[in-house]
């Protein structure tokens, strides 16, 4: 059970994350600072209503040592476990906008992207996973200004044989150019 909860958790820290990563495989550059960023994650309910993702409660749950790995592991790659708010921080740079890596993440992932809006205030697009992850979403990320974004992403996913369709709302917001004690955030080195 803990395996999956931090799993779970791991996936509400990634998401927000994975977002700007696929936003940024594509040219041009999402209209966004280099910086210090926060994305606050909710999911809707049945009627549509924002709610607390249940990955938040999966970490409330964790051994404090189990927490403690996890938080170094994050910390290590250049993000935070949310805080009691469901904030989580991640320095994004321009140099990491710019990164080849980016552009081979999602492809090394199994995914496929396919935008059909992408301009200077609105990304439209369609993911198609069949690596480990077996998935299907669509979603849209309106940036409002260079400062601040709202994502909303439908997914369907299969694990552990089971179908599950949920909608996440991920709110962004720069705090600012200087990322303080918080690393660039570093991609996933793909293992040869």
């Amino acid at each position: 059970m803990r395996l999956i909860a931090t799993r779970l958790a791991a996936f509400s820290v990634l998401v927000p994350v994975a977002l700007v990563a696929v936003a940024a495989a594509a040219v041009p550059m999402p209209p966004m600072k280099p910086g210090l960023w926060e994305a606050r994650t909710s999911v809707l309910d049945a009627n549509g209503k924002e709610i607390t993702p249940p990955e938040q409660a999966a970490l409330a749950r964790m051994t404090p040592e189990t927490k403690a790995r996890m938080a170094e592991a994050m910390k290590a790659r250049g993000l935070s476990l949310p805080d009691a708010n469901g904030a989580t921080k991640v320095c994004l740079t321009k140099e990491l906008f710019e990164s080849g890596a980016w552009q081979q993440m999602a492809a090394d992932s199994g995914c496929t992207t396919n935008y059909s809006t992408q301009s200077s205030t609105m990304w439209k697009w369609h993911t198609s996973c069949t690596g480990s992850l077996k998935a299907e979403s669509d979603g849209e990320m309106a940036f409002n200004n260079s400062e601040s974004y709202r994502t909303k992403m439908t997914t369907t996913s299969t694990v552990m044989g089971k179908t599950n369709t949920s909608t996440r709302i991920i709110q962004g917001k720069w705090l600012g150019a200087d990322c303080g004690d918080v690393k660039p955030l570093t991609p996933p080195v793909r293992p040869k």
